[in-house]
């Protein structure tokens, strides 16, 4: 036996309820192991402390008290429920967990947005089978990735076209302006 097997004997033992094998066992490693017999003194010392203890009796108010809370207080719901919790309880006890209310709650405003925002007709159970949903969301997928690329091609034609326009701009050489030609004075003529 172990140290380990000690502690879990030992309020057995110590309550004397412990017999046989097990107890002669459990002596016996009491008289090699310096801990476990301390820790078996310590035990019986308290266990000892506890009976000499005075047997209090509970004022009558409190006794009162207690069962005013049992039969009208506000712990009367834990410990008779109500007849709905009583009937319904097993089946809606899951249910009502606030991880799985929330998540229903969820559920439902998600699914209510996006018929809110695609506008979808009125749903029918077959709407809901998972290969129509995974087509139409593949289907979707494609169509704003094909946008995306066209989108992306149009932004660099337009950007290839700024850049040429750019060249040939630094290409050509800058216009001469002509100087104003100086008016002659009034008396000269050519």
């Amino acid at each position: 036996m172990n140290c380990a097997d000690v502690e879990i004997l030992l309020a057995d033992y110590v309550d004397g309820t412990l017999r046989g094998d097990a107890a002669s066992v459990l002596e016996a490693h009491l008289a090699g192991c310096e801990a476990c017999a301390e820790l078996a003194r310590d035990s019986a010392g308290a266990v000892e402390f506890m009976q000499r203890a005075a047997v209090v009796e509970a004022p009558p108010e409190l006794v009162t008290r207690i069962l005013f809370e049992l039969n009208d207080g506000p712990s009367r719901a834990a410990i008779k429920p109500s007849l709905t919790r009583r009937l319904f309880g097993r089946w809606l006890e899951p249910v009502l967990q606030p991880r799985f209310a929330m998540g229903m709650a969820l559920t439902v405003l998600s699914f209510a947005m996006i018929g809110r925002f695609t506008h979808v007709r009125q749903l029918t159970p077959a709407d809901l089978d998972p290969v129509k949903v995974w087509t139409a969301a593949e289907d979707r997928v494609v169509r704003w990735y094909n946008r995306g690329v066209k989108y992306y091609d149009s932004l660099r034609v337009v950007y290839e076209i700024q850049t040429r326009l750019k060249e040939w701009a630094e290409e050509q050489p800058a216009p001469q302006t002509a100087a104003p030609q100086a008016a002659s004075p009034a008396g000269e003529t050519k």
